[in-house]
């Protein structure tokens, strides 16, 4: 079984620029208010697809508000066979602070 890492902003940022894949799993309100350039926002009426379209060997990039849901999300996707799952340390809320630049709006 597959398992996946906690990184910090900075791996995260490094990340980006090498083309990991990055879902956001806030609700609708936040993710608009704010996200990070790029993320995908997965909620149960299409983390389905996602997860039958996605390139499993793709890094992929799991992202909630302070990092702590995102770690339960990173073990499922992990079980279901990404082999290279990563959740942020501190959510979007420290890559807020440390990034204001990577983040979108809309």
């Amino acid at each position: 079984m597959n398992t996946f890492q906690r990184i910090s902003p900075d791996t995260a940022a490094q990340m980006l620029e090498a083309d990991a894949c990055v879902v956001d799993i806030r609700d609708p309100q936040s993710y608009l208010a704010g996200h990070i350039r790029g993320a995908l926002r997965l909620d149960n009426d299409n983390v389905q697809q996602f997860v039958t379209t996605a390139d499993r060997q793709q890094p992929l990039l799991v992202c909630c508000y302070h990092g702590n849901s995102s770690q339960q999300a990173a073990a499922w996707l992990a079980g279901l066979g990404f082999s290279q799952v990563y959740s942020l340390d501190g959510g979007f809320e420290s890559w807020h602070q440390q990034y204001p630049d990577l983040v979108s709006r809309g």
